[in-house]
């Protein structure tokens, strides 16, 4: 019986290069299959790694229908042995409730691989789906460090290395003034006593070079 796997992590944790090595694996067991992902870094229906690894995939957008994919590519004769579905994430609830139809009544085989929580540490709606329905959910052994070297749990969204937690990425400071730059977005893994403390690499060097105070004027 086919089974619904949901691999999670955080950033840096080796999740898009497992999705790869499965389907490698698979493959070269003779096996066919699809690779999915969703706003991967490497640009639209591509799912790569931060080691430099890439290949096609298919890219899940809001209106995806997967079982009417798998059952359209069934009827015209195609092979599907097991599905790759990076970025999970970022699939719907809808969209994961048609990934455990598949593997319930087509037999096929699912490993979707995503971050369980999003920069204000609150779950994703595909992943808490994933949870609830997934057959086995599994937290990847390679661990991700925050820049103290403790293992880092949560996912951190930065502008210009200030932390934010609210919203989307917005422009802080002086917006009325049409030279000043767009703050820089990134994205960094933090243990949780440093998200709680809103503490990134880039504020804690700042805070690091900064003289102590004196306890007198």
């Amino acid at each position: 019986m086919a089974d619904m796997n949901f691999y999670s992590g955080t950033m840096d944790s080796g999740k898009s290069t497992l999705a790869l090595q499965v389907d490698h694996n698979h493959r070269a067991r003779g096996l066919a299959g699809r690779v999915f992902s969703s706003h991967d870094r490497a640009g639209e229906a591509r799912l790569s790694s931060r080691l430099g690894l890439e290949v096609d995939a298919i890219e899940v957008d809001p209106d995806f229908d997967f079982w009417r994919y798998t059952v359209g590519e069934l009827t015209h004769g195609g092979r599907i042995d097991y599905f790759v579905c990076d970025e999970a994430q970022f699939y719907s609830s809808a969209q994961i409730d048609q990934l455990a139809k598949i593997v319930d009544e087509l037999d096929i085989d699912v490993f979707a691989f995503g971050i369980m929580t999003d920069f204000r540490t609150r779950l994703f709606p595909g992943s808490s789906r994933l949870v609830e329905l997934a057959d086995r959910v599994m937290t990847l052994q390679v661990e991700a460090l925050c820049w103290c070297g403790e293992r880092a749990t949560h996912n951190a969204r930065t502008e210009d290395g200030e932390m934010v937690t609210e919203g989307e990425v917005i422009v802080v400071g002086d917006v009325d003034d049409p030279d000043r730059p767009r703050p820089t977005v990134g994205y960094e893994v933090l243990c949780r006593r440093h998200h709680r403390r809103r503490m990134t690499a880039v504020t804690a060097r700042a805070a690091a070079l900064s003289p102590d105070v004196l306890p007198f004027d």
